[in-house]
């Protein structure tokens, strides 16, 4: 066999793989827009739900959804930096430290109704914040929290070596040498992290099932104690549990979910390429 037809060969089944990939996914997609498209307009997007959720709009659940998510980031893109920045460098390669990156790669895996039963207990009742976006955010950072951490292990990382031996020779402390010479320039990697977190927190329904969402609340939520509407479970409600919702309907939240989903990758892209731009390595 050729040199050039078994390179053909190879190119013809990775793009037939991509296809595979991608293909399922455009398709769901122009469904998604066909039937939905229809039912978008100013009062589906702005308005409350009425008539038990079969007419109105569903403002509740995307405010509901924008709280839950931004509090879920708020919480884990710190507390995770600040894991990832200790194993990497003041941990150093021991016992603890293997268990502890173990423990991240098996938390990560756990399924989202785990988080959820997790919530609830600890969060719902044994810190008695009940039914709240405060538990329900809580939980979906913690849920996220395992793929910060790796993100931003990594990124960190891989800055090299010398910009910490050059920062500490000119006599700065190592807290100073992270601050300035290695966390500028593994943002870009941390943010990746974010944008995976973003993701799955906007798109998961067991772990508010538990904690936080409402089947039917048409108002908005006064405080992070209150309970509110989601997207994810508002989709699922108005899918299984709601007798009579006209199909578009449907089809218009669920094409609602990924346009919001988007629009906040779309926003922490921007943010983390403005951050890439300024690398110097």
């Amino acid at each position: 066999m050729s040199q050039r037809l078994s390179q053909w060969i190879a190119f013809s089944l990775l793009f037939l793989a991509t296809l595979v990939v991608v293909l399922p996914v455009v398709v769901i997609l122009a469904i998604i827009v066909a039937k939905g498209a229809s039912a978008i307009s100013w009062d589906f997007l702005f308005s409350m739900p009425r008539d038990g959720m079969s007419a109105g709009g569903i403002l509740p659940a995307i405010l509901g959804t924008l709280y839950l998510v931004l509090g879920a980031v708020l919480f884990a893109v710190p507390l995770g930096v600040a894991a990832a920045v200790y194993l990497v460098e003041y941990s150093g390669s021991n016992r603890f430290s293997r268990l502890v990156k173990l423990a991240i790669v098996n938390l990560a895996g756990v399924p989202s109704v785990v988080y959820g039963l997790f919530g609830l207990g600890i969060f719902v009742i044994f810190f008695r914040f009940g039914a709240s976006i405060l538990s329900g955010a809580l939980t979906l950072g913690i849920m996220i929290l395992p793929v910060i951490i790796t993100s931003a292990r990594e990124a960190l990382e891989s800055v090299p070596r010398h910009f910490r031996t050059v920062s500490l020779s000119l006599g700065a402390s190592r807290w100073q040498t992270i601050r300035h010479s290695v966390l500028p320039h593994a943002l870009p990697g941390i943010m990746t992290g974010m944008i995976l977190g973003l993701g799955r927190a906007a798109g998961e329904t067991a772990p508010i099932l538990f904690t936080v969402a409402a089947f039917y609340l048409p108002r908005l939520p006064q405080s992070i104690f209150d309970q509110t509407m989601a997207l994810p479970y508002h989709l699922y409600v108005i899918s299984t549990q709601v007798p009579g919702v006209p199909e578009n309907v449907r089809y218009g939240t669920a094409l609602v979910l990924l346009a919001l989903v988007l629009l906040l990758n779309l926003a922490a892209i921007i943010l983390r390429s403005r951050f890439r731009a300024r690398k110097k390595w």
